[in-house]
């Protein structure tokens, strides 16, 4: 077993370090709120005082919110502290993970990106997809850690950014199926069809996938708090493929909708707050502007 240290204990960073503690590891955890420490010290972990503790131990793994959060607490400072390995597994932007390579690297550590898909509860089983990428060896010296965590490790290369620029791509298509689930009850919904035997209809025919079905039934029951993924990380999602896009001039022609949507969602007092599934309350609540009365 290894000992690791673990910054970031939000939701989807307690149930991993929870899991991690589970599988017998020995867990440094460090969280900007100590008290968000508590249940895993009493299940095992040991909270250490700053990130640089952290860091020290030889394998660190960090889950921060963004980009911000990242660079903050992985700072010069701490990172000087650092030694063996960092895996960086929140989803953040290929370039900040271009940064902080190098900021790691400039240590003399190694660093890996492998954001996850999958939600707390998925964590906590240890049932995670992950998307790793980083120098090979040092993507096989954590593979049994990320194995701890995960059902498949996807090795997408030796250089981190590209982990970044996949689960972007992947969130990209979360935010279509929702805003397509969203759109498709909308309407038949108001043409009086019980939206959840459309759903039904659609997860047992040709949409039977973990996307339709889970987003579909949290949609259909209104089931959006608390927050699996909190919507504003579902606009900080949208920003990064517009970014990443960029990079490469690709068009994306129909991100523009869809940042209105995210933009209309998180100005809602009650939307704001849920889960980025709820970004379909948009279209049901025919909350989205209609282009022919704007003209």
């Amino acid at each position: 077993m290894a000992t690791i240290g673990f910054l970031g204990l939000g939701r989807m960073g307690a149930a991993m370090a929870g899991r991690l503690v589970e599988s017998g590891h020995e867990v440094r955890v460090w969280n900007r709120s100590p008290e968000a420490a508590a249940a895993l010290v009493e299940a095992g972990a040991t909270l250490v005082d700053d990130p640089g503790d952290a860091l020290a131990v030889g394998l660190s793994v960090s889950m921060l919110a963004d980009d911000t959060a990242a660079e903050s607490v992985l700072d010069r400072d701490a990172v000087g502290r650092a030694c063996g390995i960092h895996v960086n597994m929140a989803s953040i932007s290929p370039a900040a993970a271009d940064r902080l390579e190098a900021l790691f690297q400039g240590a003399g550590c190694a660093y890996v990106s492998a954001p996850v898909l999958g939600r707390p509860a998925v964590a906590a089983a240890g049932r995670l997809n992950i998307l790793a990428a980083g120098p090979d060896a040092a993507v096989e010296a954590v593979l049994p850690v990320l194995e701890s965590l995960g059902a498949k490790v996807w090795r997408l290369g030796l250089r981190p950014r590209i982990a970044n620029v996949v689960k972007v791509a992947v969130n990209y298509n979360i935010i279509h199926a929702i805003q397509a689930l969203g759109e498709s009850i909308a309407m038949t919904e108001r043409q009086g069809v019980d939206p959840a035997l459309f759903h039904d209809l659609l997860a047992s025919t040709l949409f039977d996938g973990v996307v339709y079905r889970g987003y579909g039934a949290e949609i259909v029951e209104g089931a959006y708090d608390p927050p699996g993924f909190a919507m504003a990380l579902g606009f900080k999602d949208l920003r990064l493929a517009e970014e990443v896009a960029a990079e490469q001039r690709v068009v994306l022609p129909t991100a523009p909708a869809m940042h209105r949507v995210y933009e209309i969602a998180l100005a809602d007092g009650e939307l704001g707050g849920y889960d980025w599934g709820a970004a379909a309350e948009v279209m049901r609540r025919d909350l989205y502007p209609d282009p022919t009365e704007e003209q």
